[in-house]
């Protein structure tokens, strides 16, 4: 079996003999139904190949789309002329570097349909090509937009800059609505959907499909997708581990499945990981390799978020619908972008819920954000199997000592709230951990503790902020931390802790052996 892996061409997809998910009847759908749209979903989901498809759809190449959907629906193949700009392929991070990218792509069309001396600006120039282009070739013009967000999220944190790019976007997709006489079908896709100072205020034509419940699965895989076009891969994966494929899709499941973009709907998998898990026969995190998240833990940073509550957000739709740069509220963009996504929905006040969506974003986001915490850097990396095998082994001095380590020289990256900053990283290492072994956050008012559970051994950890050990110690027994486990038969140990915000560091810690 062929894997499209990178092949964001759908003419050459199709003719290349690759495995291809039919999507058709959604493009179908769209183009019959209705004008102009616009779609978010996360970057590596398959929204370039989409337009593609709409591309060799209008230019009436009929040949292409043979045994899909849509060659049973659709009787007239015309072909349009096609407008296809691609903003993925820039950095815009300097001056006049989006109006040279739109710029080439207007001077190419101006070979084929000409210009006027009156058109001087991107805009002018950009309405006069699609009215001649209409006229030329007797069909209205079809505006496939990709990325188009991206000059606006490469510049977040350069104000001026992206008002510039603004402006220019601005002015540019507002012939959608000034030359709709000409234009038969336009879809503008991105990761983010920009709110009220938008490049999309005055386009009120645009409808939003990305939480319409009808194309929750135009781009990414369903189950029954997966099921239908890839056994022969799930077989080949599930001999190459010895597994069943029972356990193969288990396994899939957990690693690359739940996305949601609308409450009470199927779960979507991430296309990228799993066309490339299914190629090479291995799991790995595909998806969240190809890009960090650089720019959304900046916009954490800036503005001291608390990572404990990321995966106990409620929002309402308008919220994580639209991003507003000037916001003060990290989350809308963090979902947006893919990593987190609709875990429930309160149906009283309207609120979503959301979580991690999987197994790989979860392990790739919790572990990228460590070394912003500690000093687990590129030479002093956090080895979890290392404080696991500690409390697997009963050696909790090992495992302090091990923290200890973790937080020394610590380099200042996260500046700000001292408390803030023990409680994010006392997140990460026992979310981490959590991965290989049982581990309980049980107070959710915000102070830093846990209780870490293993076949043989029972660990409570208390920590304190600029008080003492002692304290530490003396909380757990007066508050009863030990009573769910008065009739456990493992070791149990409790620790207490105290962090210095002096030294951003373990100041002191003290271990206490339960005696039965």
């Amino acid at each position: 079996m062929k894997y499209p892996i990178g092949i964001q061409n759908f003419k050459e997809l199709r003719e290349g003999g690759f495995a291809y998910v039919d999507k058709t009847k959604y493009v179908y759908k769209l183009a019959d139904e209705g004008k102009y749209y616009f779609l978010s979903r996360p970057r590596r989901f398959g929204k370039s190949l989409l337009l593609s498809t709409f591309e060799a759809y209008f230019q009436g190449r009929k040949d292409l789309f043979e045994g899909l959907a849509i060659s049973e629906l659709e009787k007239n193949w015309y072909a349009h002329p096609i407008l296809h700009i691609d903003l993925n392929t820039a950095n815009y991070r300097e001056a006049g570097s989006l109006y040279a990218v739109l710029n080439d792509h207007i001077s190419t069309w101006e070979e084929k349909y000409g210009t006027r001396e009156s058109e001087t600006t991107l805009a002018l120039r950009f309405k006069g090509i699609v009215a001649r282009a209409a006229q030329k070739e007797g069909h209205n013009v079809v505006i496939l937009i990709d990325e188009y967000d991206k000059p606006i999220l490469q510049t977040l944190n350069m104000p001026e800059l992206q008002e510039d790019h603004r402006s220019q976007l601005k002015a540019f997709y507002s012939v959608l609505k000034t030359q709709d006489q000409y234009i038969r079908f336009a879809l503008l896709t991105g990761v983010t959907k920009f709110g009220k100072v938008s490049v999309f205020s005055d386009l009120n034509n645009l409808t939003d499909i990305s939480m319409d419940y009808r194309y929750i699965s135009i781009c990414g895989m369903t189950q029954n997708e997966l099921l239908c076009n890839f056994k022969e891969g799930i077989k080949e994966l599930s001999e190459a581990y010895g597994d069943t494929e029972e356990q193969t899709l288990k396994k899939l499941k957990e690693r690359y499945d739940g996305y949601h973009f609308e409450e009470n709907t199927i779960g979507i998998y991430n296309p990228f990981s799993v066309l490339n898990t299914l190629a090479k026969l291995r799991y790995k995190d595909y998806w969240f390799e190809t890009g960090t998240p650089t720019f959304l833990v900046d916009l954490m940073k800036m503005h001291n978020y608390r990572l404990p509550d990321i995966t106990k957000e409620y929002v309402s739709s308008d919220m994580i619908n639209s991003v507003d740069s000037l916001s003060t509220n990290p989350i809308p963009i963090i979902y947006q972008s893919g990593y987190l996504t609709i875990k429930g929905y309160d149906e009283r006040f309207k609120k979503y819920l959301l979580g991690f969506p999987n197994k790989e974003v979860e392990e790739g986001f919790l572990n990228f954000m460590l070394p912003l915490y500690t000093s687990a850097g590129s030479n002093s990396p956090f080895m979890v199997d290392e404080f696991v095998k500690d409390v697997e082994a009963g050696k909790p001095e090992q495992f302090m000592l091990r923290m200890k380590t973790l937080f020394a020289d610590t380099s200042y990256q996260v500046v700000g709230n001292a408390e803030l900053y023990f409680q994010n990283a006392m997140f990460l290492i026992f979310k981490i951990m959590g991965f290989y072994t049982q581990v309980e956050r049980p107070t959710s008012d915000g102070r830093i503790d846990a209780v870490i559970q293993t076949p043989n051994y029972i660990y409570i950890v208390e920590c304190k902020l600029d008080r003492s050990a002692e304290e530490a110690l003396k909380q757990i027994d007066n508050y009863g931390y030990t009573q769910p486990f008065a009739m456990d038969k493992r070791q149990l140990y409790k620790i207490g802790v105290n962090f210095s915000s002096k030294t951003r560091g373990v100041e002191k810690w003290l271990i206490s052996k339960r005696q039965h």
